[in-house]
């Protein structure tokens, strides 16, 4: 417990940062808006939200999180938090989600009130230590802090990551057969540079326990880019083996896309990068996800948000509105989470898809919804 409270000493003396990772890929190709130019046509015509109604928590709508969380910061009282987790199923995407959202909650409160922000998880920890759901919201806000709040290899950031791998093992043996310590480590292995063969031991644990979860796959990629532990050819074939292996319905076979993602500004500089081999079978492997998945999927947002990222730039405004209309009003999924400010970022691509839209021939009225 020491280190949440090193952490409220950190925060008040640390100015208020950007966001989760700070920093923005390049190479868009996006151009100004004229006023009174087909790009300036108005998306409140198709039902969009402003853009400061965007909510930058979620990816898509998760009401009971919502309500949970606006009752325990309202009353800063834990236990709704840990009612909703213990009844979430331990092995799917949505459990994931909601740690992740606890935990920004927490990381964010910390933030903006330092010394105070924060304290339903620290009370949550003191009054109910074998509380699993606890335990994991715990390793991952240790896990944001780190990133969020020190330099990357520093020495602060290192001692926030080992704790958060402390309580990460405890987490695991509160809970034994739920992936999630694992998949918060993943992100530590990251930060701490585990060795691949550690690494592999992480990651067989959690396949071992949800082999289908993609958002343990994501977590995998990032160790794997070059710009961590990894290589572009790595990183690929993690993705494309994933992906091969995925059954009819799984998200994973968007998994090529997230991998160019990431790796989007060694390859920009390419002429026409967008209509490259490498990029179009990863976006027409992301798009026949989206058909197969199911409605519910909870990680069917982040890949329509990213594909909205890739289809705006390539140009193919109707299949980016086609996404638009199904994630507006919920922006909090990459691409847009590693901007400064991802409300506003969004609305730049929703925007130009709007524009292009128009420009060839479309309207509110032949668009499907």
């Amino acid at each position: 417990m020491e280190i949440l409270w090193f952490l409220i000493a950190t925060a008040m003396l640390a100015a208020i940062i950007g966001p989760y990772v700070m920093r923005r890929r390049g190479g868009g190709g996006i151009r100004q808006v004229a006023p009174g130019s087909p790009d300036a046509a108005d998306p409140e015509t198709y039902g969009f939200v402003r853009q400061e109604e965007q909510d930058i928590r979620l990816p898509g709508p998760d009401q009971d999180l919502l309500d949970v969380l606006d009752v325990v910061q309202r009353t800063q009282d834990w236990r709704a938090a840990s009612q909703l987790l213990a009844g979430t199923p331990k092995d799917g995407e949505v459990r994931w989600q909601r740690v992740q959202a606890f935990a920004g909650a927490a990381s964010l409160e910390l933030r903006q009130k330092p010394g105070a922000g924060g304290a339903w998880l620290r009370t949550w920890r003191s009054e109910s230590p074998k509380d699993a759901g606890g335990a994991q919201v715990h390793a991952e806000f240790l896990v944001q802090q780190a990133w969020r709040s020190s330099t990357v290899g520093a020495d602060d950031f290192r001692i926030i990551l080992e704790e958060s791998r402390t309580v990460c093992g405890e987490a695991a043996l509160l809970a034994p057969g739920d992936p999630i310590p694992y998949i918060v480590e993943l992100a530590v292995a990251r930060g701490l540079g585990y060795p691949h063969e550690q690494f592999d031991q992480v990651w067989a644990k959690v396949i071992d326990r949800a082999p289908q979860h993609m958002g343990a796959h994501l977590a995998a990629l990032h160790y794997w880019c070059e710009k961590w532990h990894g290589s572009r050819e790595e990183a690929d074939h993690f993705a494309t083996t994933a992906a091969a292996r995925a059954p009819q319905g799984s998200l994973l076979a968007a998994l090529p896309l997230f991998a160019v993602y990431e790796h989007i500004s060694d390859l920009v500089m390419v002429r026409n990068f967008h209509g490259t081999a490498v990029v179009s079978k990863a976006m027409e492997g992301a798009l026949f996800a989206v058909h197969s998945a199911r409605a519910d999927d909870p990680m069917l947002a982040h890949v329509r948000h990213l594909l909205v990222l890739f289809l705006v730039r390539a140009e193919r405004w109707a299949e980016a509105m086609n996404q638009l209309v199904r994630v507006d009003g919920h922006v909090g999924a990459l691409p847009w989470t590693h901007s400064e400010d991802p409300a506003a970022e969004y609305t730049v691509y929703r925007n130009l898809a709007v524009a292009g839209y128009e420009a060839n021939g479309g309207s509110p009225a032949t668009l499907a919804r």
